[in-house]
């Protein structure tokens, strides 16, 4: 018998998506909350490494991701000179196994409809514009009150919530996020034949610009500069804002720098990092994903961390009797240092670009290849 029978998970992105679709799928009655209105709300595009498709695959959805996504499994680096020269070609490593590609982007909203969509088939019961307000747990159980005034009992709640996790606030943890020092800005929009994988340019007026096609049509580029307070600026000077800076990259950056004609596309986002030390439980609740750890997307395995929690954390309920120390303590054993240490080295690859620091990339990269292709 599994440990639980009635599970809340808050949070409808890849963690808590994941997790609902795990537990129902063997039988147990799980609620998804999401704070967004709509699926629709949830990010522009995102790159999944093999890592995270091996996970995507267990949980029934790779064929419908590789149909709307777009796989490739080679990255380039670019000069930041007048021909945006290309200086290297690499192959990825395949953290997935060799039968995945090393690499697949594609819209984040296609993304979560494709998921939410085999949640609704798994018998998850979703409800969006809803959060929780309180909670309250004994020995049995955890009540708990929503947002909209409505209360329910669970044997478990999973806060999969985010960085600014509401459940984490409830819990009385403070993980103490802080920013290293980027922004990056993002925009989304429709994919030039001249883009078919990653490249990146280091150097410049900013730290990183790159790209990463989305769709046979779509993807979406970014560009790293300094932190700055972006947040008073009108549509049309954040469009203006990213034109400017991606106007000292060329090569196929012309070509995606042409379709960045469309204010609503853009967005900015600074870079956050935190990580909760062991145990991410407290009584009959649990912290994943973003809530547990954040790391900036500099090493793209934010999702692929989420997704494997999600993996570890329902194995293990599914395979114990009761909801005990034992658990928790495999749990952490299996993802808190795993975790931090794929946290630990996106923040030194930021941090290298920051200090203007010759570091050993390949090195790190490879490290954390070859930590992410054994299985969580």
């Amino acid at each position: 018998m599994p440990a639980v029978h009635t599970v809340l998970v808050v949070g409808s992105g890849l963690a808590g998506t994941a997790t609902a679709i795990h537990l129902a799928d063997h039988g147990l009655a799980v609620d998804l909350i999401e704070i967004k209105p709509d699926i629709a709300a949830i990010g522009s595009g995102i790159t999944l490494q093999g890592n995270a498709l091996r996970e995507l695959r267990k949980l029934g959805v790779w064929a419908a991701v590789r149909a709307e996504g777009y796989c490739f499994d080679g990255l380039g680096l670019r000069a930041p000179d007048p021909g945006g020269t290309l200086l290297a070609e690499f192959p990825e490593v395949r953290t997935g196994g060799p039968d995945l590609p090393a690499t697949l982007g594609m819209p984040r909203p296609a993304l979560a409809r494709i998921l939410h969509e085999r949640a609704g088939a798994a018998g998850v019961k979703v409800r969006f514009g809803l959060t929780v307000s309180a909670l309250a747990q004994d020995e049995s159980g955890v009540d708990v009150t929503f947002s909209d005034g409505s209360t329910g009992r669970y044997d478990l709640a999973v806060g999969a919530d985010g960085i600014r996790s509401a459940v984490r606030r409830l819990l009385g943890i403070d993980p103490a996020i802080r920013p290293i020092g980027m922004g990056i800005w993002r925009a989304f929009g429709p994919r030039p034949a001249s883009v078919t994988r990653t490249d990146l340019f280091y150097g410049g007026p900013s730290y990183i610009a790159g790209y990463c096609p989305t769709s046979e049509d779509t993807l979406y580029a970014y560009v790293v500069e300094d932190a700055q307070d972006r947040g008073g600026l009108p549509p049309a000077e954040r469009l203006a804002t990213m034109r400017a800076l991606a106007s000292a990259y060329h090569g196929p950056w012309d070509d995606v720098r042409a379709t960045l004609t469309d204010a609503s596309r853009i967005s900015y986002t600074l870079f956050e990092t935190h990580v909760l030390p062991a145990p991410w439980h407290r009584g009959r609740v649990v912290l994943i994903g973003d809530a547990a750890h954040s790391c900036p997307p500099t090493l793209a395995q934010g999702g692929a961390q989420a997704l494997e929690d999600a993996a570890v954390l329902t194995e293990l309920l599914l395979a114990a009797d009761t909801l005990d120390d034992r658990l928790w303590a495999e749990f952490a054993d299996r993802r808190c240092a795993r975790a931090a240490a794929v946290v630990a080295a996106s923040v030194q690859l930021g941090q290298w670009l920051l200090d203007r620091e010759q570091g050993d990339v390949p090195g790190l990269i490879g490290r954390i290849a070859a930590l992410v292709t054994q299985p969580a």
